[in-house]
């Protein structure tokens, strides 16, 4: 099938779920009673299963021993310093179990993610057979690079937005980006909202994905001037 039918808009719940496991910095652990957060401790298999790396004395691994069900939260955190920065939290529920490495292992039979438009129930299969965003590893380092090397361009994007979605905007910020598109968060003084910029075609690494937005700064170019970010700013600065 030709790429440019093939591709969405935006990921699916299940590789958006995954992507959520590959850029997630901690993760809450709660089994038999016990609650415990770690810091780079989890890493994740190709079936979803996910790793635990904990200390010797921890609480949980008592739990491990007693078959015990658990609960593990992760959140995903804009990398950009935005107004409310959570973007994403998912649950994954099983059993614990000893891993061959001396670790603890976690193999999802339920999955929750909760984004901003609600909660999901991913399939367990689904999860287990999706694959993370290609870009989810470096997409910290590439919106901070875009934010704080790039501030001209991001504001050439607002020129891709309808007028009425700048109305009242007090500054506007990279959110998040996918092989499918980019998203800007959009502030005022009381409230947000986010925007999306599809690519033209998905991008599979970061050569693609910098041709991706090149794309949209040309096309942008074409768009004329942000009117309601320039009205704004005239405002203020009357």
């Amino acid at each position: 099938m030709d790429d440019t039918q093939a591709w969405t808009a935006a990921p699916g719940a299940a590789q958006r779920a995954r992507s959520v496991l590959v850029a997630a910095w901690s993760c809450a652990v709660t089994a038999g009673g016990e609650r415990e957060e770690y810091v780079g401790a989890h890493t994740v298999a190709d079936d979803g299963a996910v790793v635990l790396a904990l200390p010797e004395d921890s609480a949980l691994r008592t739990a491990a021993r007693q078959d015990t069900r658990a609960v593990l939260e992760f959140a995903d955190v804009a990398p950009v310093p935005v107004r409310d920065r959570i973007r994403a939290r998912l649950w994954l529920a099983g059993r614990l179990a000893p891993a061959p490495d001396g670790g603890l292992r976690c193999h999802p039979d339920r999955v929750v993610l909760r984004r901003a438009r609600g909660a999901v129930l991913v399939a367990p299969d689904e999860f287990a057979a999706a694959r993370p965003d290609p870009l989810a590893a470096a997409e910290a380092r590439l919106l901070t690079h875009l934010a704080d090397a790039h501030p001209d361009a991001v504001e050439r994007l607002t020129r891709l937005v309808r007028p009425e979605s700048l109305h009242a905007a007090t500054r506007v910020l990279p959110l998040a980006v996918d092989r499918h598109g980019l998203t800007l968060r959009i502030e005022r003084t009381r409230a947000h909202g986010d925007v999306r910029l599809p690519f033209h075609r998905p991008a599979d690494d970061l050569a693609q994905l910098t041709e991706r937005v090149h794309a949209l700064l040309a096309q942008a170019g074409a768009a004329g001037c942000p009117r309601a970010l320039q009205r704004q700013r005239a405002d203020g600065d009357g």
